[in-house]
């Protein structure tokens, strides 16, 4: 698959439900358990940005990723989720960049995330794409699983 096309919807919308819930299933396997989320999981009531990108030739939703505001000018990428029979397609980066322009257009020109340590896969796809390691925040200090990362963005 290389074709894509990159939708706003609604933190409820059923495609985007199903791929965070695909996303948890993952991770519950790749962790051993279901506690691997330090803090509140994100919500409609805060996510500010929620963009899935879906196959052109059928509509299949194959990637998402949401923006949930932390401060006037950051913001904190949440739910980065690609389908494994869409990876390495380009998908997670088209992703990446649509969620950069719309923290841009908001006035957003930090972006913060928070992977796992069981995910070097995650890590080497941040790395590459440009953010740069930094020490655990919010309520993500102290924990034993993460690893956080921060990209400066530029008009």
């Amino acid at each position: 698959m290389t074709d894509w096309t990159i939708e706003a919807r609604a933190w409820d919308d059923p495609a985007g439900a199903a791929l965070r819930a695909a996303q948890r299933a993952e991770l519950d396997a790749r962790y051993g358990n279901d506690n691997h989320e330090p803090g509140a999981a994100p919500s409609a009531g805060d996510i500010d940005v929620f963009l899935v990108a879906v196959g052109d030739a059928d509509g299949t939703a194959v990637g998402c990723g949401g923006l949930r505001r932390l401060e006037p000018s950051a913001a904190e990428i949440k739910r980065m989720y690609v389908v494994p029979p869409a990876r390495g397609t380009g998908v997670a980066t088209a992703v990446l960049r649509a969620l950069e322009e719309a923290a841009l257009a908001r006035g957003w020109t930090t972006l913060r995330l928070e992977t796992g340590t069981e995910q070097p896969d995650a890590q080497r796809f941040y790395e590459r794409e440009g953010y740069h390691r930094i020490p655990l925040f919010g309520v993500y200090a102290g924990s034993t699983l993460s690893v956080c990362y921060e990209r400066t963005l530029r008009p």
